[in-house]
């Protein structure tokens, strides 16, 4: 289990200063976790690297 309080969080630069309705992510080397800006202590999602890469190549794919 990966200790998600020594991973670095950030967030898109394309977020902006819309009240804190932003997501998070941190990646650790077997994973990537997500969490709510506003409130990180409600939790977070986990993701294997596999299905981010999937997420991001679709997310990608419909910017276009």
């Amino acid at each position: 289990m990966t200790d998600i309080d020594g991973l670095l969080w950030w967030k898109s630069s394309r977020s902006g200063n819309q009240g804190g309705a932003c997501v998070e992510v941190a990646a650790s080397g077997d994973a990537w976790y997500v969490r709510d800006s506003k409130d990180p202590a409600a939790g977070h999602l986990t993701v294997d690297v596999a299905s981010w890469r999937s997420f991001v190549a679709m997310v990608k794919d419909d910017a276009r």
